[in-house]
């Protein structure tokens, strides 16, 4: 259980921080960037259900507030290494089921849209914004996790990977559904104002 009874502790006033397992980092280190990432991913998650509100689409804010629980098990995997004598349940780590899951969850949701014709802008409804916002944050916080794979293969759990991933396809689905399952998609218009002098003055 997590007890949390002070909020400052003046550990971090030099720049470093400690990670899950005791040891002591930088704060610019690659896995401290990872799951910084993670808690930015997961902010933004939380605006996108203050978009949805109490009264519509309760099933995606009941999905997002799920996927924003498991966040959290993604930044605690990744603030913790992988020991070398460490054996399945010692630590809490994301596993393959829970992106097997959300590849559940993308099928649901995109199964009544139209197949599209263009790459969608963000944009749309604010809901659909805020997602898309979400999205590029996931798909970053899933950049630094592979950097982090490159720097510390052994020690950090690829399974973490892979749960970003989905969930950044997710994301795009469900601003998808914001824009009235696509009906409103804001699409991209390949080199629409090349031949344009640009605005008048």
């Amino acid at each position: 259980m997590v007890r949390i009874s002070k909020v400052y502790t003046r550990f971090g006033d030099k720049g470093s921080t400690q990670l899950g397992d005791g040891s002591t980092v930088a704060k610019s280190s690659v896995r401290v960037g990872a799951y910084g990432a993670v808690d930015e991913a997961n902010a933004a998650l939380g605006r996108s259900i203050v978009a949805i509100g109490h009264a519509d689409n309760q099933p995606m804010r009941s999905d997002l507030l799920t996927i924003q629980n498991e966040l959290f098990d993604v930044g605690a995997d990744l603030c913790t290494p992988i020991a070398d004598d460490e054996k399945p349940g010692d630590r809490l780590r994301v596993l393959p089921a829970q992106a097997r899951r959300l590849e559940t969850m993308i099928d649901r949701y995109n199964e009544p849209l139209a197949t599209l014709a263009s790459f969608v802008l963000p944009g749309g409804s604010a809901l659909a914004a805020e997602l898309h916002v979400a999205r590029t944050i996931v798909r970053r916080a899933e950049r630094c996790v592979a950097e982090l794979l490159v720097v510390e293969p052994e020690r950090t759990n690829p399974a973490a990977l892979v749960y970003l991933n989905r969930l950044s396809d997710l994301l795009f689905v469900l601003g998808r559904v914001a824009n009235d399952n696509g009906a409103s998609d804001v699409l991209w218009a390949p080199g629409a104002t090349r031949d344009s002098e640009g605005p008048a003055s």
